[in-house]
């Protein structure tokens, strides 16, 4: 009786297999925003942002109210996402600048990797961020990490968002476009879907804007929608909706290609809002923190899913979706083993298209030496939410890697914690941590665990300073001094 319950089963195991190998594998789309809040779009509770192509997108898919980006900063945030490890684990323990030894190594698995390894085809449009040496020898390039195609920037389109001369087309310098950065960024996208691509594979594309990241510029058709006596805020409003407008070019063309119904397309962001005193306007909602903070304004993001067939139109999730997940995701869809030799600290996040929890092996987790808030780890476990201090100097700003840095990375030890209950209050407006010790003492085992064997893991880079001598000029390739005119 065993022996033909197990005939049995391995029987329908084989039907069950064939059946999903006989149906062609879905394609891929991820777009990030840069900077952008969790309160900047009209789905999210924006009342003057105008963003209908994303507020469509929402309604057609499932909107995430506890996405979190990998961090609180733009190159540690996509190495997660492209990872689905901790950054510090990676050794992106910061920005990087043009130059910075810093970067995602070349033993590092990727997304792009893993799904070109298996039949798909792939691109990367917009801002990379992911090395130091971006289109210069000695470090990994997009097409290293996966990518067929790619049509780059190492970091912010330059001068600014309007006909910038710094895009980079599979390793060659393409010079000035004219134009704007979302619409340049989304232009190549389309014409690498429409003649681009091999057509007879699925694809994966990640279209990474610049917008809203300073330098901002945005076209007037946009910032005429945002009549102010500030024009920075006008330029920042109407950078959210040049963005939005070029998402929604995208999108329709997906649908003019009949692409659309067998696509995931999953947007996030890659930190909370910048809010600087040039830009003072990007939102985080009711949360506490922006960009470069562990609390939930540096790292909690808009998150929206469509997955015709596997998303309900219109669905909201509360469950906790971070960065990390995307990698485990799509090898879950795809039926591609995550890799085993080495840490992932994503999970897939399948289990909530269907109203599910996700089951997580390591608790979300984020650390950041450079974080502009005093906490410098932060951990998540169900609603529970604990940050720690470091017991080290607070280190200069800016994207240095000195020598007492990676000191401080390897040997500091979490202090001083602050714990809250997201549930209750997502504002993080009450510390809980001396109501709750039994609570306290149990996150803090798991953040101090967590924080030893990630320090241990992220490797050590040379000591560098970025120059400081004549700030308000870029060394850019091929090493020539962008002055203002």
């Amino acid at each position: 009786m065993n022996l033909l319950r197990i005939a049995l089963t391995l029987g329908v195991f084989a039907v069950t297999t064939a059946s999903l190998g006989a149906a062609p594998m879905p394609n891929f789309v991820v777009v990030l925003a840069d900077d952008l809040g969790y309160g900047d779009l009209a789905c999210y509770g924006h009342r003057r942002i105008k963003t209908p192509n994303l507020d469509r997108l929402a309604k057609e898919g499932l909107r995430l109210t506890s996405c979190y980006a990998g961090h609180p900063n733009c190159s540690p945030s996509r190495t997660a996402l492209m990872t689905g490890r901790t950054p510090y684990r990676v050794g992106v323990y910061n920005w990087i600048p043009m130059l910075s030894p810093m970067h995602v190594g070349k033993d590092e698995i990727t997304i792009a990797t893993l799904l070109r390894k298996h039949g798909y085809t792939t691109c990367h449009t917009g801002k990379w961020h992911l090395n130091g040496r971006f289109n210069l020898p000695g470090q990994p390039q997009p097409s290293d990490h996966g990518f067929d195609h790619w049509f780059s920037t190492q970091n912010n389109a330059l001068p600014n968002h309007h006909n910038p001369d710094n895009f980079v087309r599979n390793g060659k310098e393409v010079g000035r476009i004219e134009g704007y950065s979302a619409h340049i960024v989304v232009d190549e996208a389309i014409n690498w879907l429409k003649d681009g691509r091999d057509k007879s594979k699925p694809f994966f594309l990640f279209v990474c804007f610049h917008e809203p990241h300073e330098p901002i510029a945005s076209d007037p058709k946009y910032t005429r929608l945002y009549p102010s006596k500030d024009p920075s805020l006008s330029a920042h409003h109407g950078n959210i909706t040049q963005m939005d407008d070029a998402f929604g070019r995208l999108d329709r063309a997906l649908a003019e290609l009949g692409l659309r119904d067998h696509t995931f397309l999953f947007f996030t962001s890659d930190n909370g809002p910048a809010i600087t005193s040039i830009h003072p306007h990007g939102s985080a909602g009711p949360l506490r923190g922006k960009k470069g903070h562990l609390y939930e304004g540096g790292i909690r993001v808009p998150g929206i899913v469509r997955w015709p067939g596997h998303t309900k139109p219109g669905s909201v999730s509360d469950e906790p979706v971070s960065g990390v997940d995307l990698l485990p995701t799509l090898c879950a869809i795809t039926g591609i083993d995550v890799p085993k030799d080495r840490a992932i600290d994503g999970a897939s996040f399948l289990p909530v298209l269907e109203g599910k929890s996700i089951e997580r092996k390591t608790p979300l987790y984020w650390q950041f030496l450079y974080a502009s808030s005093r906490p410098k780890v932060a951990l998540r476990d169900g609603d529970w939410k604990i940050l720690a201090h470091l017991d080290v100097a607070e280190p200069e700003r800016g994207a240095d890697i000195r020598d007492e840095d990676m000191k401080a990375i390897k040997t500091a030890k979490p202090v001083s914690f602050e714990l809250y209950n997201l549930a209750n209050d997502i504002g993080e407006t009450k510390d809980l941590a001396e109501e709750n010790p039994q609570k306290l003492q149990e996150l803090a085992t798991k953040l101090q665990k967590m924080h030893a064997e990630v320090s241990k893991e992220g490797p050590v880079w040379p000591a560098w300073v970025w120059p400081r001598v004549e700030s308000k000029r870029i060394i850019w390739p091929p090493y020539r001094k962008r002055t203002k005119k």
